[in-house]
């Protein structure tokens, strides 16, 4: 049996017709960059999120590094961020032309560790950005608290967790600024690039509209410095039609996932993710942990069964951060974890019979792989 790590196409088959009458209308009206589909979905998405405002953007990293700016920050810098997560992290902050500083993270949630955080702050010091890893948001009340005590700013990327919740707050909503991903494979994906920023702060949020689209207070009048990061308006409407699916397809994530954890638990070879007590976790990625990644991988591909790696470079140790003078052994939880990981099919169209075929395999894998 063929298991998809990911199967865009089974979703696009049950929302067809709304998609392509979404679409024809962006076409019909020529509304194609930025315009009322853009407008409508920033809504909508504002509202999801419980949240005063959003701004439509061309990508996830856009959406860090417009927020990093309309806040201010920049050369002379330094951001807080996780050592493990995906490079735009990182680089939103280098291109705003702040610092990464890293600090290492929980292995209970992949997530970073705020006891931490104050060890890494300085006097450049002038944000956080903890990542919500995999679709379950970070410890933010110790975040905010420290954030709070050192007058920095909390940007969340919460370019995984789209609708996950921290004691029962939509992710993004509990900083200055939230920043999303809609790449495609996300849990609410457009159909190509785009991304966004959600804020409570008006002031921010028409600075962020306002450096995405050329510093423009009104056409051909350049109040400051801009760049072109506008959302495409046919994103706007296939991210405002999957936008009512997202609950529903949520529900059967999260389902997905308490399979997996069933057939999996007894295993002694892997750990399964966990879920903690404040979390809502989405599952972006469904991610188990074993010692034995490259044996359980191979043989999974043998039986067609697909599964990734997310990821298996921390940044301190990514050749394009080598400036920031880390080594092996600088944040040891972070490298263990990317030594361990294996991301196993999710998606909500995964049917019971797949969950069932990818479990028995990694039984039959692991039977006999000792345990350290």
């Amino acid at each position: 049996m063929k298991v998809p790590f990911l199967d865009l196409k089974a979703q696009y088959e049950t929302i067809a017709d709304e998609i392509k009458t979404g679409i024809d209308e962006v076409i019909s009206k020529t509304a194609f960059a930025g315009g009322p589909f853009v407008a409508a979905f920033e809504e909508n998405f504002a509202s999801y999120c419980a949240t005063q405002h959003a701004v439509g953007v061309s990508s996830g990293t856009s959406a860090i590094w417009l927020a990093l700016a309309g806040l201010g920050i920049g050369p002379g810098d330094e951001v807080i961020t996780a050592a493990n997560t995906f490079i735009a992290t990182a680089e939103a902050i280098s291109f705003a032309g702040a610092k990464p500083v890293l600090v290492d993270i929980e292995e209970a949630t992949y997530n970073i560790d705020p006891a931490k955080i104050e060890a890494a702050i300085t006097p450049q010091t002038k944000a956080i950005i903890p990542v919500h890893l995999f679709g379950q948001m970070a410890d933010m009340d110790p975040i905010l608290k420290i954030a709070n005590a050192h007058n920095l700013f909390v940007i969340e990327d919460a370019s995984q967790s789209h609708g996950a919740e921290y004691n029962g707050q939509r992710a993004g909503s509990l900083g200055h600024a939230g920043c999303f991903s809609f790449y495609p494979g996300k849990n609410l994906g457009a159909y190509g690039e785009a991304g966004g920023v959600v804020t409570n702060d008006e002031e921010l949020a028409s600075r962020i509209r306002m450096i995405r689209d050329h510093g423009q207070s009104k056409k051909y009048y350049h109040d400051i410095i801009g760049w072109n990061a506008r959302m495409d308006g046919i994103q706007g409407a296939v991210l405002d039609v999957k936008l009512r699916h997202i609950e529903n397809w949520t529900e059967a994530r999260r389902a997905n996932a308490k399979r997996y954890n069933e057939l999996l638990a007894n295993n002694p070879a892997i750990e399964c993710p966990g879920e903690m007590d404040y979390a809502r976790h989405v599952y972006h990625i469904y991610a188990i942990r074993t010692g034995e990644r490259e044996e359980l991988m191979s043989e999974l591909a043998a039986r067609d069964i697909h599964s990734g790696i997310h990821y298996p470079v921390p940044i301190h140790l990514q050749k394009a951060y080598k400036e920031l003078g880390h080594s092996e052994g600088d944040f040891p939880i972070a490298e263990k974890c990317a030594k361990e990981f294996v991301s196993l099919p999710m998606f909500a169209e995964l049917q019971p019979e797949q969950i069932e075929h990818v479990a028995n395999a990694i039984e039959e894998i692991t039977q006999n792989v000792p345990v350290d």
